[in-house]
């Protein structure tokens, strides 16, 4: 017998059977395939069909008690449902099983595909749902990223030097190690900030260093640590502010530079000893 791939299943005949006497699966089986062979025609003779693969494998089962035999037998089918219709009613002609009087009652026919309907619609939901809250950005997350690229594109030069465009104007500065450091103060709201662009100070921020109140604002590495030592003898920096242990200030996030600026030490605080 040919089984019927699983993916080619439409429709389940479930049947269920009664007989007067004993009898076994093969007699069952038996029955089934002589007793409706011609009733429909070539077209749907149950053995040609399953020759085919039209049908699977009939699915018999059995319960002997008190010397009669009941059960439940199953017929997948790939056919489309008036003719699967058709064979679950031919099986409710079979009058015999073996030796035995029978009955033989279609209980229903069930559509396999239902299950495979709902498992789709459970799935979309759950798609849609993770298409809605994470990939769809919120009109807030698509302002915050049109705020970024707005002031990021306001990044300017100061003698050569990358800064924000309050460099020239606010009473207050941030000097950071290099360009990137400027684009994530920037990214983040922070006008006032302007690179060193290189291990070297520039006379510029010397000069501005002299005019403004001054915030460093270095890695959290030895690097970072190097450049607090060498631009508080050359520069008047007035406040120290450092990324967390190992971070870059051009890596952190918003609430991450916020509070480091928050955390700033003064330049004096720095020098004792009990700071170090």
């Amino acid at each position: 017998m040919v089984k019927l791939a699983q993916s080619t299943i439409k429709y389940l005949i479930k049947a269920e059977f009664s007989t007067d006497g004993v009898v076994e699966k093969p007699d069952i089986i038996g029955a089934i395939f002589g007793q409706t062979e011609g009733l429909l025609g070539q077209d749907l003779d149950l053995r040609e069909l399953q020759r085919t693969g039209r049908i699977g494998r009939i699915e018999v089962e059995i319960n002997i008690s008190e010397g009669k035999t009941s059960g439940k037998i199953t017929i997948p089918s790939s056919l489309d449902s008036s003719e699967t219709s058709l064979l679950a009613a031919s099986l409710e002609t079979i009058e015999k099983i073996g030796p035995c009087d029978s009955k033989i009652r279609t209980v229903t026919i069930a559509d396999v595909r239902e299950s495979k309907r709902e498992f789709v619609l459970e799935r979309a939901k759950d798609i849609l749902q993770d298409l809605v809250e994470n990939q769809i950005p919120s009109t807030s997350t698509l302002t915050e990223k049109i705020k970024e690229v707005i002031r990021t594109s306001q990044a300017k030069e100061f003698e050569g030097l990358s800064c924000g465009p309050d460099i020239p104007s606010s009473d207050e500065i941030i000097v950071v190690e290099g360009r990137a450091d400027v684009l994530n103060l920037l990214k983040n709201g922070i006008r006032n900030v302007i690179a060193m662009n290189g291990a070297k100070i520039s006379q510029a921020i010397i000069d501005l260093s002299k005019e403004k109140v001054l915030t460093l604002f270095v890695d959290g590495d030895r690097g970072g640590e190097l450049i607090i030592k060498e631009f508080i003898q050359l520069a008047d920096a007035d406040y120290i502010a450092r990324a967390p242990e190992e971070k870059e200030v051009e890596e952190l996030s918003k609430k991450q530079i916020f509070k480091a600026l928050r955390e700033k030490i003064s330049v004096e605080q720095y020098r004792s000893p009990k700071t170090k």
